[in-house]
């Protein structure tokens, strides 16, 4: 697998599962209804640092991003965004990219990595505790999820 730096033109193959995995309203507190270029524009911010992973074929499975969290005497803590194809999940795509961008974050000179709602329920909790993460609170019940009705959402963390 290769991870490397988005260009532009990687959006139309991010797009399909980034609107699908929105769209399912599960695991990300975007609104289920953004449109593509409202996505683009959210995800691909010419102020994040964005990647992708392709496979052996050179197909996209995957992206990521990581930028400031905060700003001012605060833009040394990261945020970042990860999206797998639901279709290659369970492959080793998440955690290859949760380390790339933790190693690029480290290497930028961030300090420390937060996720500001992690949904509860998300099978990634698991991914970011094996990598160091800590839940550092829970927001009850502030996650309206399709299947499990109200859910928290974790705040996590980890220093680099």
């Amino acid at each position: 697998m290769l991870i490397r730096e988005a260009a532009a033109d990687d959006w139309p193959h991010i797009w399909p599962f980034w609107h699908r995995i929105v769209a399912a309203a599960e695991t990300y507190a975007w609104d289920p209804d953004t449109p593509e270029e409202a996505a683009r524009a959210l995800w691909m911010d010419p102020a994040k640092r964005v990647f992708v992973a392709e496979d052996d074929s050179g197909e996209v499975v995957g992206s990521a991003y990581v930028t400031p969290n905060y700003g001012g005497p605060a833009a040394r803590i990261a945020n970042a965004g990860f999206m797998v194809d639901p279709d290659r999940a369970g492959r080793g795509v998440g955690r290859a990219l949760a380390e790339h961008v933790l190693a690029a974050a480290e290497s930028d000179g961030y300090r420390g990595m937060v996720f500001n709602a992690v949904v509860e329920t998300n099978p990634a909790v698991g991914l970011w505790t094996s990598l160091g993460f800590t839940v550092l609170g829970t927001v009850p019940e502030a996650y309206e999820h399709p299947r499990h009705g109200l859910v928290g959402l974790h705040i996590m963390y980890k220093a680099l």
